[in-house]
């Protein structure tokens, strides 16, 4: 069972806890004395497998989420969280950042949510971008990687603004939120990454109010990023300094492990440098390849897991609309679904050759599929690599993986566009049909 929310924040989550005992520690000094495992005391005086604001808070992102975007009940949880000690791990609030603690303040004010972060240029601690990982499941289950619209990086710019609102944030979230989602597809690493930041620039450098901002990500547009020596890596609470510090984390690391070490290792914000670093770290190596020994001490590690799966089975619930339709397919008279128009002469004297028309049903279910994540970009690659030579679509359906059911189901709704009747095969032949049984069963 895929469960993308559980391996990122889990991953956020021991990231976060392997770097609070260490907090303000010096790179010189971790040198000397590096983590190697989870420690206890330390920084906060505190147990092994506490962690702090940055879970915390991506907790509440979490379970606002299960009910769709809705920016005050997401500033009603954080609320919850700094008067309340809710979403803790052990019912205590600890090393809250000044910027943060102000947005909440000016929400119990009655201020707008929206309005409620700091907007100057000294308001750019890495308080959203420590918290902002939940809104990537969001928006791959309903946009895929594809993100780089309006309608997506304004849903990432707003969970931002809730505390911080300088565009130099909004940029550093959009531009993690969208890596987050290639890896969340899965793929090379590399590659991922590359498609994540470059995916974003693009979209900030068509819109001219963030055009003059841009110049302070240049150094992850560089080819050669991931060669610089760890003593050109900042560490420190800076927005972008965060940022930089886990990317460059994940991809000079071959694993969960050695990527989160490394990015506690750095000193400094140890815990939200540990925590960025490792959500990406455990969407792309899956929380299952996470030491064992560090989840199973994590405090409270059953609540986190129950409020994971609680926003899984609700994103999930987005394919609803798409599986309605099994009890058609399952019924579906191809003679009802489609009709064969005759080609006709236009005034030149060309015959045009007969095409399909659907009914209703089945556009209906054509464009709730294209409404999900389900359609997929490189399906032809997808289907190359993974469909034996001699081995037909239909043979293979219900033993493949979700990644190739999406495929498949892209192949058969693309290939419409040379109107050959492709969809009333698939109706007739129950292709859809059987996709939509598979799908389901794998989510």
């Amino acid at each position: 069972m895929e469960n993308y929310v559980l391996d990122g924040i889990m991953g956020l989550c021991v990231g976060d806890a392997l770097g609070v005992p260490v907090e303000f520690m010096g790179r010189n000094a971790l040198t000397t004395n590096p983590v190697i495992d989870m420690r206890e005391f330390g920084s906060h005086n505190l147990p092994k497998g506490t962690w702090s604001d940055d879970t915390s808070m991506t907790l509440c992102l979490v379970d606002s989420l299960t009910n769709g975007i809705n920016y005050k009940d997401i500033m009603y949880k954080f609320s919850l969280w700094l008067d309340k000690n809710e979403y803790t791990a052990d019912g205590v609030v600890f090393d809250v950042g000044i910027t943060t603690r102000q947005a909440i303040s000016n929400y119990s004010d009655g201020i707008n949510p929206l309005k409620c972060g700091g907007q100057s240029e000294y308001d750019n601690g890495n308080g959203s971008l420590m918290r902002i990982l939940p809104i990537s499941f969001y928006l791959y289950q309903r946009f895929g990687t594809d993100i780089s619209n309006d309608d997506a990086m304004k849903i990432i710019h707003n969970v931002s603004s809730l505390t911080h609102g300088h565009k130099r944030s909004l940029i550093a979230c959009g531009i993690y939120i969208n890596i987050a989602v290639f890896l969340i597809k899965n793929g090379n690493l590399q590659n991922c990454v590359k498609a994540g930041i470059e995916q974003a620039i693009s979209y900030y450098d068509s819109h001219a109010e963030y055009r003059e901002e841009l110049y302070n990500f240049n150094r992850l547009l560089d080819i050669n990023f991931a060669e610089l020596p760890e003593s050109q890596i900042n560490s420190s609470g800076y927005v972008v300094d965060t940022l930089e510090a886990a990317i460059w984390c994940l991809l000079t690391t071959v694993n969960y492990k050695s990527c989160v070490l490394k990015a506690v290792n750095l000193g400094e914000d140890t815990d939200t440098v540990g925590a960025v670093a490792g959500g990406l770290a455990g969407i792309y190596y899956r929380a299952y390849n996470i030491p064992y020994e560090w989840k199973e001490i994590i405090i409270n590690k059953e609540y986190i897991e129950l409020i994971c799966q609680n926003l899984y089975n609700s994103l999930s619930g987005m394919y609803d609309n798409v599986f309605r339709y099994i009890t058609y397919l399952e019924e579906a008279d191809i003679n009802e679904s489609c009709n064969w128009e005759d080609g006709e002469s236009d005034a030149d004297g060309i015959i045009t050759i007969p095409f399909p028309v659907y009914n209703i049903k089945i556009d209906e279910f054509i464009k709730d599929v294209y409404k999900t994540n389900l359609m997929t970009n490189n399906y032809l690659d997808y289907i190359k690599e993974k469909v034996p030579e001699n081995s037909t679509f239909e043979d293979i359906i219900e033993t493949a993986d979700l990644t190739l059911c999406k495929a498949i189901l892209t192949y058969y709704i693309r290939q419409e566009r040379f109107c050959d009747g492709t969809w009333a095969d698939a109706v007739k032949n129950k292709v859809f049909l059987r996709l939509l049984m598979r799908i389901k069963d794998l989510i």
